[in-house]
This record gives structure tokens, C-alpha cells and sequence, in this order.
């Protein structure tokens, strides 16, 4: 009889402890944070256009166990804390990293969420603990048209995809916000129409997906970044998988947040809900 090793729990990244900058009212529901200080200097920044953080926000009176190099240990909080009360964390793109600072901008509803009101309130010297990066998803230089389309949630990321943009690309950048008071400047290409989508204050989704269908023949190939509310997200991947006929090697599609559930809730189901997108293409002999 052989011995078989009991594989290990795989540890879970530690935070980095950096703390704010300084903070920015940059539109009418949106706060840009700049984060930085000694615990960020080890960060390594992602070359991804859609690179991202998690923000970790511990419940008041958490344990603070170190380990051995000084980092939090957060697998010990998680097992120290009971399972109503554990960390949450909330992911965000990487708008900019420079000279050891990192800036994240957070969208703001009032007191809706953990992160939007957190971030309001943010002071200079307060801790950030941050799990990063991810990402894995850039432009495709060889396209010969590029669609960018969200709502203010992806708006960060569509921003830093602007910028990455060859000089002579061409394109779409859609993006919903409430209104007129939620448009920041953006940088592009001259041949990358930016389009503002107005929402008000009705269901988030439709006005985006309207405005993208909209939109005139895309020439290919296509490099699309689709990102958003889920429900919004699953239209837009239906029209340009079967209208527009772009492959799915050619889309970076997510959906962010999901109307009517928490962050909690919608992590907890997001896996099956694509699942269930994929297999409707399957079914429609798009794969």
C-alpha cells in the first residue's frame, strides 16, 4: 500500500498595507483614490489594459495576524472570524500606477455597497489593503476596429484601453453613465468615436445595449471589451456574436455586477451564469 499525500489548501495571496494619498471628486458619482506608502513596493504592476486589484475591507475589531514577512495574513482573519462576519473585497482596475502610486477610481451611489462609501469618506494616511494584480486582456493590435462598451463600472478600464490605443486605431467607445455630470475627459485616438450613453436613473442596460446596436458596420476583424451590468453584458454578446458575427477569441466579456445581488451574490453564481451563455452558443453552432 502506497502513501497518497492529502494535497494542501492553496494559501491565498497576502495584502499589500498601502495607504491614501489623496482623493478626487472626478465626477458626479465618481471618487478617484491614490493609494501608495512603504507597503506598496513590492506591488508589480500588470501589463493588462484591464489590470485590476482586490480591495480588502475587514469587519471592525478583525484580528491583524502577521506572517513571517510581515505582510497581514488574511487566511488567518478568514479563520479567526465567523462566517457572517468575514473580510469582503471588491475588485477595480488599475487606472494608473506611477512613482509608487496606484490610483483607483470607485463609483459612488450614496451609501449603496462597501467600497463607494468607504471611498467618499477616504482620508489621507488611511489604510488600503490591497490582493493583486489580475488581468489578461489588452487590445489587439492587429484589429482593425476596436468596440469598448460599459456602464460607469467599466468606465476605468475603457479609459485605460483609450489610452493603450495605436495612434491611427479606429473605433467605438460606448459608455452609460446617469448623465451629462457623470462624463470625465478621456484621451484617444482621433478615430475612436467616444459616445456617451445617458441612463438617468432607470434600469442600467437597455440605453447601452440600443446604443450599441446601433452603431454602424464594424469592419474586421473586431477587437470588442464588453464589460458591465451582467444582464447588459449577455445582450451585447448576443448581438455581436450573431449579429456582427465577432469570434469569441475576439471578445473580453464580463459581467462586473448583476442587478439585484450583492457582490457576494453575484461571485457565488457568476460561474454558472456563463456556463449557461456558453452553452446556448454551443447550441446555436456559434463555437
Amino acid at each position: 500500500m502506497t502513501d497518497t499525500a492529502i494535497p494542501q489548501a492553496k494559501a491565498r495571496p497576502a495584502p499589500f498595507v498601502a495607504e491614501v494619498v489623496r482623493t478626487e471628486q472626478i465626477s458626479a458619482t465618481m471618487v478617484r483614490v491614490v493609494v501608495g506608502g512603504p507597503g506598496l513596493a513590492a506591488f508589480e504592476p500588470s501589463p493588462h489594459a484591464d489590470s485590476y486589484v482586490k480591495v480588502v475591507f475587514l469587519p471592525a475589531g478583525a484580528p491583524r495576524p502577521l506572517r513571517s514577512d510581515g505582510r497581514l495574513d488574511l487566511d488567518a482573519v478568514r479563520a479567526a472570524l465567523p462566517p457572517t462576519d468575514q473580510p469582503r473585497q471588491r475588485s477595480y482596475t488599475v487606472r494608473d500606477f506611477a512613482d509608487g502610486e496606484l490610483t483607483l477610481d470607485f463609483v459612488v451611489h450614496g451609501d449603496d455597497g462597501v467600497a463607494g462609501p468607504w471611498a467618499e469618506g477616504a482620508q489621507t494616511g488611511d489604510e488600503v489593503l490591497l490582493v493583486g494584480p489580475g488581468g489578461a486582456w489588452s487590445p489587439d493590435p492587429t484589429a482593425a476596429c476596436h468596440l469598448l462598451a460599459g456602464d460607469a463600472s467599466a468606465l476605468p478600464a475603457i479609459a485605460v484601453a483609450l489610452e493603450r490605443l495605436a495612434p491611427d486605431a479606429v473605433g467605438h467607445a460606448v459608455i452609460e453613465v446617469h448623465g451629462p455630470e457623470d462624463e470625465i475627459p478621456l484621451s484617444g485616438p482621433p478615430g475612436v468615436r467616444v459616445h456617451w450613453v445617458h441612463q438617468g436613473f432607470g434600469v442600467p442596460g437597455p440605453a447601452l445595449v440600443e446604443a450599441v446596436a446601433g452603431l454602424p458596420p464594424l469592419d474586421g476583424p473586431v477587437s470588442a471589451f464588453v464589460h458591465g451590468e451582467a444582464g447588459a453584458v449577455r445582450e451585447l454578446r448576443r448581438h455581436l456574436r450573431t449579429e456582427r458575427d465577432v469570434p469569441r477569441d475576439q471578445l473580453s466579456v464580463s459581467g462586473y455586477w448583476r442587478l439585484g445581488a450583492d457582490d457576494e451574490g453575484w461571485r457565488a453564481t457568476k460561474r454558472d451564469w456563463l456556463a449557461t451563455i456558453e452553452q446556448s452558443e454551443v447550441a446555436a453552432g456559434l463555437v
